[in-house]
């Protein structure tokens, strides 16, 4: 059976007793239902997993002792900052869970031109809170004992300014990956929204030194795209190969 697993952004330290914040409390207590004595894994994000045994299943405060602290999650060969339109609905949680579970080490939403989700002030905060919550809920289950990066959302051109160049999808680019030279130690990756990006917004990214490639014959979704794409590039040049 594997270990039950939960995330809490406190310092975890052998040998200690702590009390989990809210969210993991409840977690452990009515998700899990955990009982006093039982044991369990932690993780804050620093690269490792911490052996603990629930003291005190309290539902907003519950007591733990670290017991063990494992081995830390080796760096990955290969960086991937993923850039992507807002998309509705579910399509957006979905990226943002399955490329956490593929490796991403930070994912920006942007704003474009064709997004059809428009976020500002209250609703943007919370619709980051939820989508860290998905990020911290694909490392619990994936195994990830560091918790990748979700950078504010950011207009277009914002990020085009600060991403180290990268990748752009466009399914009418000649090229894929298998024609490109290798990566450094990291790379950037950008997909449109639901009805992809203008010219211009494409013209934008390759000025700032985006290569376009395809990801096949097909034309693939918004939620698709970026996980075909984060695969291959695991495959050819990250961990997964």
């Amino acid at each position: 059976m594997r270990p039950r697993r939960v995330y809490a952004d406190i310092d975890l330290t052998t040998a200690q007793t702590v009390t989990l914040p809210e969210a993991p409390s409840r977690h452990l207590t009515q998700v899990m239902r955990l009982r006093a004595g039982d044991t369990l894994v932690v993780f804050n994000g620093d690269g490792c997993d911490y052996r603990a045994t629930l003291l005190q299943p309290r539902r907003d405060a519950a007591v733990i002792r670290v017991e063990e602290c494992g081995e830390p999650e080796p760096e990955p060969p290969l960086s991937i900052h993923l850039g992507i339109g807002i998309s509705k609905g579910d399509r957006m949680d979905l990226v943002i869970q399955k490329s956490v579970e593929l490796g991403v080490a930070a994912i920006t939403p942007l704003f474009t031109e064709r997004c059809v989700v428009r976020l500002s002030g209250e609703r943007l905060h919370k619709r980051l809170n939820h989508w860290q919550g998905v990020m911290i809920g694909a490392c619990e289950q994936s195994g990830r004992r560091r918790l990748p990066s979700l950078h504010s959302a950011a207009a277009l051109g914002d990020w085009l300014n600060d991403a180290p160049p990268g990748l752009l999808l466009d399914h009418r680019a000649s090229r894929g990956l298998p024609d490109l030279a290798p990566p450094a130690n990291a790379i950037s990756l950008l997909v449109g929204p639901e009805g992809g990006l203008t010219a211009e917004e494409r013209e934008q990214a390759m000025v700032a030194g985006f290569q376009a490639i395809r990801m096949g014959p097909r034309i693939l979704r918004t939620e698709t795209a970026p996980l075909a794409a984060l695969a291959a590039i695991q495959v050819l040049w990250g961990d997964m190969g």
